[in-house]
């Protein structure tokens, strides 16, 4: 996956709590086990009006036009409970998100973003609102996310600091997923294989 290191990009905004992870995407679309294509069902019962993707709602964020490029998203508490699917980060990753805002995650959907390389950032119910407001009345509206001084800053000024552990924000900034993050130490691997094999034969 692709390194993320800093982030500057427009802001989409949903002002809703436990959007779960079949609202990002749902069941139906799961039959596929390559990460591409799931974009387009994003969201499916809101950005669409029927089953075949054919009517698209007018009213919702995504379809519009201005926001045709957004790649950070603002969401509210419990941002991907539900099922632990793994295609709901690939969803948002083939849609053009890098970057997610919200109060509170369910866990296993924050572990699955890291290691699709996408960026969770918890911010306090205050700090959202702020981002929310900013979001609403500025035209173009853009955050910038710096991983390695764990700061969210935007576009008029203010800037906010986030916590992260050391392990996902070393695979986010190296572009490594767990399997991707083990080999690095391929070398040491070999090395105490071939050692124990000498050692204890028998294993």
């Amino acid at each position: 996956m692709e390194p993320l290191v800093k982030h500057t990009g427009l802001v989409a905004s949903i002002d809703r709590a436990n959007i779960d992870t079949d609202a990002i995407i749902p069941k139906q679309f799961l039959k596929k086990v390559d990460r591409v294509g799931f974009g387009k069902h994003l969201f499916h019962d809101w950005r669409y009006l029927d089953d075949e993707e054919t009517q698209i709602n007018p009213d919702f964020i995504l379809n519009k036009k201005e926001y045709d490029d957004a790649s950070v998203l603002l969401a509210r508490d419990n941002f991907g409970c539900g099922s632990s699917r793994e295609h709901a980060p690939w969803a948002l990753e083939d849609f053009g998100f890098k970057v997610i805002i919200a109060p509170s995650f369910a866990d296993i959907f924050y572990n699955n973003c890291i290691r699709n390389g996408i960026l969770l950032v918890r911010l306090k119910d205050s700090e959202v609102d702020e981002l929310f407001h900013f979001a609403s009345k500025t035209n173009d509206a853009k955050i910038t996310a710096d991983l390695p001084n764990q700061s969210i800053a935007t576009s008029d000024g203010k800037a906010y600091q986030f916590e992260i552990n050391d392990f996902a924000k070393e695979c986010l900034i190296k572009g490594l997923d767990s399997i991707g993050w083990t080999e690095q130490f391929i070398g040491k691997i070999e090395t105490f294989e071939k050692t124990l094999a000498q050692e204890k034969p028998w294993i």
